[in-house]
C-alpha cells in the first residue's frame, strides 16, 4: 500500500502537478497516463523514494518490499544474468553471497557456523531454495532461452538486457511494483506471458504505458496526470477514455454557454452603460462579465496531432513480389527463403521476436541494402515511404532548426506558410519550428517523420515501429490515419491495440529467419498460433 498526502513538484520553475492525495492498496493495478511531458516517470520516482517532492509526502508501510524496473542497461554488466535478476530481492542476493562466502572459509570456526545457521533460516524464510528456479522461470517467460541465463550481462543485446531488468523487478514476490513502460523492447508473446503475470500479482502494481491494450487488460485504475494536477479514476484505459470524452463534451458544453453569455453582457453593457436608469444594471453585470472571465476552463495538456498520408495516385493491379529473400548479418542469418506477394489494398503486420530480421526485411523492400539473395518486384504504378526504427542519421550532426529541415522534403514551390501550418497540425507551434533538430525528444522526431511521409504522396507505406516513443494521443492519431489510409501498409509494432485495429494479414518471422504468413487479422492470428 501507499499513501500520497498533498503531493506537489516544481521543476525547473514550472509546476507538474500539487494537492494530490492518493491512495493505492495490494490487489489493484494502477495505469499512470497523461501526455508527453506531464511527469508520468517522474511521478514512479517520487513513489520509489528516488526523487523528493516540493511538498507533500509518501507513506510506505514498514517491511514492505517495494520493487522497480531499472533503466540503466549497463548496471549490471559484469554479473551472470540469473544473478541479476536474482538481485531483484537484494536482501536475498547478500544472504547467498555471504553464505557462499562463509563455507568457502578453510578456518570455518564454531561462531561461523552459527552464523550460517542464522543465514540458512533467513535464505529459507525469503523462498532461497527456489531463487535460481524462479528466476529462471520469470526470463524463459519473457523470451531468453536458457543458455543465456548464465551468460554476463555485458554480453547481452539492449533488447535481451530490458528483459533480465523485467524479470528482476518481478522476482521475489514484492509487496510493491512500479513498472515504468515495462512492454518496450518485447515482443508480442513476451508481452502477452506479462499481462499474465501481472494479472495474477497479489500486490499493489502501477504501471506508466502507452500500450492501450495492455493497460485495458491489467488496469483496474487509471491515474490522470493533467491539468497540473493527479486524479485517479475506477476502470481500465477505454473506460477513462470514454469517460474523459464525456467531461470534455460537458466542458465545451459549459465553456460554450459562458461564451454566450458574455456577449449577452457585453452587448448589454454596451447598451445601457450610458443610460443613467440602466447604470446600475450594467455594473452588475460587468461584475458579473468579469467573473465568468476569471474563471476560464481550464486547458488540457493533451493535444492531438494531425496524421493523414494522401497517396498521390491509386495503385494497379501488381502491388509488390518478394521472392527468396536471405539475408545475413555478422554472421547470423536473419531472413531465409522469404517469399510473399502482396495484393492491392492489404495491411500487414510483421510480427515476430527478431526486431533485427523485421528491420532487415524494411531496409530491403526500402532498397537500403541488398539482400544476398532472392528478388523484390515494386508494381508500375507503387510509390513508397519508409519510416525507419532508426531516425539518426537524419538528425545526427544536422545543424538546420525545424523548418531548414522540413524544407529539404517540401516540394520546391511550396510556402513557407504552408509549412509552418503544416507543422503546427503535428504540434510544433510558434517559435517551436526554430528549435535545432538535433536537440529534438524521441517523440519529437518521430513526429517530423510522419510529417515527411505525409509528403511524399506514397500510395503504399512502411513503417518500422513507429510508436516507438509517442505519447497515446500522438499513437491513436497514427493509428487512425492507418485505418483510413487506402493504400497498402506493412508495419511493425509493439502496441497491440495497433496492430489489432490496422492489420489484415500477419507475416511472423521466425527466430531461423523463415516466415508464416498467415490471412488474417491480429486477434485470429493469435488464436492460431495457442493452437500451435
Amino acid at each position: 500500500m501507499i499513501t500520497v498526502n498533498n503531493l506537489s513538484l516544481t521543476f525547473g520553475g514550472q509546476k507538474l502537478f500539487s494537492g494530490a492525495d492518493l491512495k493505492f492498496l495490494p490487489g489493484n493495478c494502477y495505469g499512470i497516463i497523461g501526455a508527453n511531458g506531464a511527469g508520468k516517470s517522474t511521478f514512479l520516482r517520487i513513489l520509489s523514494g528516488e526523487l523528493e517532492p516540493t511538498t507533500g509526502s509518501v507513506v510506505i508501510p514498514e517491511g514492505q518490499r517495494l520493487s522497480t524496473l531499472k533503466q540503466d542497461q549497463f548496471k549490471y554488466d559484469a554479473y551472470p544474468v540469473l544473478d541479476t535478476v536474482i538481485m531483484g530481492n537484494q536482501r536475498l542476493y547478500d544472504i547467498m553471497k555471504e553464505k557462499d562466502a562463509l563455507y568457502a572459509k578453510p578456518d570455518f570456526s564454531e561462531a561461523d557456523g552459527e552464523k550460517a545457521a542464522e543465514l540458512e533460516g533467513e535464505f529459507a524464510e525469503l523462498d532461497g531454495w527456489n531463487a535460481e528456479s524462479d528466476a529462471a522461470t520469470l526470463l524463459t517467460g519473457l523470451g531468453l532461452p536458457t543458455e543465456m541465463h548464465y551468460t554476463l550481462m555485458g554480453d547481452l543485446k539492449g533488447g535481451e538486457k530490458f528483459k533480465v531488468l523485467l524479470a528482476q523487478a518481478l522476482f521475489g514476490n514484492p509487496d510493491i511494483l512500479l513498472l515504468d513502460e515495462p512492454t518496450n523492447n518485447l515482443d508480442n508473446r513476451s508481452v502477452a506471458w506479462l499481462e499474465d503475470f501481472l494479472m495474477d500479482f497479489p500486490g499493489t502494481l502501477i504501471v506508466v504505458s502507452h500500450d492501450r491494450w495492455f493497460l485495458n487488460n491489467i488496469c483496474t485504475h487509471i491515474v490522470d496526470i493533467d491539468y497540473n494536477q493527479i486524479k485517479m479514476y475506477v476502470g481500465n484505459y477505454d473506460f477513462w477514455y470514454e469517460s474523459s470524452k464525456l467531461m470534455q463534451s460537458i466542458m465545451k458544453d459549459q465553456k460554450k454557454r459562458n461564451e454566450d453569455k458574455i456577449r449577452e453582457l457585453q452587448s448589454f453593457i454596451q447598451r445601457f452603460s450610458s443610460n443613467k436608469s440602466k447604470a446600475k444594471q450594467a455594473t452588475s453585470r460587468r461584475k458579473l462579465l468579469d467573473k465568468l472571465t476569471m474563471e476560464q476552463m481550464p486547458a488540457s495538456s493533451r493535444r492531438y496531432p494531425w496524421v493523414c498520408f494522401t497517396p498521390d495516385r491509386e495503385a494497379g493491379k501488381d502491388i509488390l513480389q518478394v521472392t527468396g529473400i536471405n539475408y545475413t548479418q555478422d554472421g547470423v542469418q536473419l531472413l531465409k527463403d522469404v517469399s510473399f506477394l502482396v495484393q492491392k489494398g492489404q495491411k500487414i503486420a510483421l510480427v515476430g521476436s527478431n526486431e533485427q530480421a523485421q528491420t532487415a526485411l524494411f531496409r530491403i523492400l526500402a532498397e537500403e541494402i541488398q539482400p544476398d539473395a532472392g528478388t523484390v518486384k515494386w508494381g508500375v504504378t507503387i510509390s513508397t515511404s519508409y519510416f525507419p526504427k532508426d531516425n539518426s542519421p537524419y538528425f545526427n550532426g544536422c545543424d538546420k532548426n525545424m523548418l531548414e529541415w522540413f524544407a529539404q522534403y517540401c516540394p520546391a514551390n511550396m510556402l513557407e506558410s504552408d509549412m509552418r501550418d503544416l507543422l503546427g497540425r503535428m504540434l510544433f507551434r510558434g517559435d517551436d519550428v526554430y528549435k535545432q533538430v538535433s536537440v529534438l525528444s524521441g517523440g519529437e522526431k518521430v513526429r517530423c517523420m510522419l510529417s515527411r511521409m505525409m509528403l511524399s504522396g506514397a500510395n503504399f507505406v512502411m513503417l518500422d515501429q513507429p510508436t516507438n516513443h509517442l505519447d497515446l494521443e500522438s499513437i491513436t492519431a497514427v493509428n487512425n490515419a492507418l485505418i483510413n489510409f487506402p493504400g497498402n501498409v506493412i508495419f511493425t509494432s509493439q502496441d497491440h491495440q495497433f496492430i489489432s485495429t490496422i492489420a489484415d494479414r500477419i507475416i511472423e518471422i521466425k527466430p531461423d529467419g523463415t516466415i508464416a504468413d498467415y490471412l488474417c487479422n491480429y486477434e485470429e492470428y493469435l488464436e492460431k498460433i495457442k493452437e500451435q
